[in-house]
């Protein structure tokens, strides 16, 4: 299959070339962390540089399995690295490198070694290692195929409301378009990824053993994505469903699957106050497509698939995504980066009256002057209420 072009992603990496930083790339597995850099480092060779310039390790390759050991690793570098000239070097899953920390710091104190590193998993930048890098790198976080890039690799844009039924149901994995529209061996696909990064990533490396209650927690949130939640709620819906589960245990469960990527956590933001709350957080799925994976169903529920579709664009774009919260009202999206905001409703539609008045309330509660937003699958031009853009989402997206 020809490798799908992630241009914005290739722009930031581009942008960040040549300089004093290490370029950390993060997400669950199969996002096409290693495909950006095969990406890149294409790029690379239509430039100035030379083949022998770059070194490439992926660690998941049984071909450098000695080399996950740290000493062993730096001397395979060092002794591969062209004199007087700019170094490209590309680690890919680090996190099987033992004392990796170590190995990373060593060659980025090189004045000519520009060190690009990924993982499937936030502890890639846990505390340990982000203050042994503290101010030396980047991170690039990635996500699967985004609706755009998903379009632009059918080659039109043509029958947008066809493509987003494809996207939702086909999978936002890069490597699942192979499989065309044969849900069955995507499902079978994403069950293997599903099934790899609950034992790797998070059973493994969190000395999980109970794998029931683990599932049943993961089976739980998908079939509540966007539905605010606390610990104990989950716990006390687990426990009268004849799972006993103790608040300690999800508590932990929650931070392994959102360290692994599968899963997102909106905080809830008081639009009055300015401040995070503490309870009542949502939860998002990395793709929505891993619904029917995980519950056996099909993607029914649009209102909060799309909701589910959007935050993750919103992640994509903006630094700071947040669920809102106005007195009694709840705003679906706040967005913030430094000192600008902005809110987003999500509906499926609003063309009945109530409705739209429904989504609009919360959202002309707030008197403030930054942009509000109404995002809906209805198909109509870009309208205006008090000030409130309302927008049809697929054109959002494509944005």
């Amino acid at each position: 299959m020809e490798l799908i072009q992630r241009s914005e992603y290739i722009e930031k990496l581009r942008s960040l070339r040549d300089k004093k930083v290490i370029k950390v790339i993060t997400g669950v597995r199969r996002c096409g962390k290693s495909t950006l850099m095969q990406l890149f480092q294409r790029e690379l060779l239509t430039t100035d540089v030379n083949k022998k310039q770059i070194i490439d390790i992926n660690f998941e390759d049984y071909d450098f399995v000695e080399l996950r050991n740290a000493k062993a690793l730096y001397q395979y570098i060092k002794a591969r690295l062209v004199d007087g000239a700019m170094n490209y070097v590309f680690l890919d899953e680090i996190q099987h490198v033992e004392r990796y920390a170590e190995v990373v710091d060593a060659l980025f104190v090189k004045d000519n070694v520009d060190l690009y590193i990924t993982g499937s998993n936030a502890y890639l930048l846990s505390s340990e290692i982000a203050t042994l890098l503290s101010g030396r790198y980047v991170e690039i976080k990635l996500l699967p195929l985004s609706f755009k890039e998903y379009v632009t690799a059918t080659g039109d844009t043509n029958n947008l409301e066809r493509k987003y039924a494809d996207y939702i149901t086909f999978s936002s994995f890069p490597y699942a378009k192979a499989f065309g529209n044969e849900e069955n061996l995507v499902n079978d696909y994403l069950g293997g990824i599903y099934s790899t990064i609950v034992l790797k990533d998070v059973m493994q490396r969190n000395s999980i053993s109970d794998t029931m209650i683990l599932e049943n927690v993961i089976a739980f949130l998908a079939d509540n994505i966007g539905n605010p939640l606390s610990v104990k709620k989950i716990a006390d819906t687990l426990t009268s469903s004849g799972r006993k589960a103790d608040v300690k245990t999800i508590e932990k469960y929650l931070s392994a699957l959102c360290q692994s990527f599968i899963l997102y956590q909106a905080k809830r933001y008081d639009v009055k106050g300015r401040q995070l709350l503490k309870t009542l957080e949502k939860y998002y799925l990395v793709d929505v497509a891993l619904r029917k994976t995980l519950l056996g169903t099909r993607n029914t529920d649009f209102g909060r698939v799309l909701e589910n579709v959007v935050y993750l664009e919103l992640l994509r774009r903006y630094s700071n995504v947040y669920i809102g919260k106005m007195d009694t009202l709840e705003i679906d999206f706040v967005t913030v980066n430094m000192q600008e905001v902005a809110y987003y409703q999500v509906a499926a539609t609003v063309r009945d009256q109530a409705t739209l008045e429904r989504e609009l309330q919360p959202l002309k509660a707030i008197k403030d002057n930054f942009p509000k937003t109404i995002l809906t699958l209805d198909i109509a031009p870009i309208s205006y209420y008090d000030g409130i853009k309302l927008q049809n989402v697929l054109d959002w997206l494509l944005g």
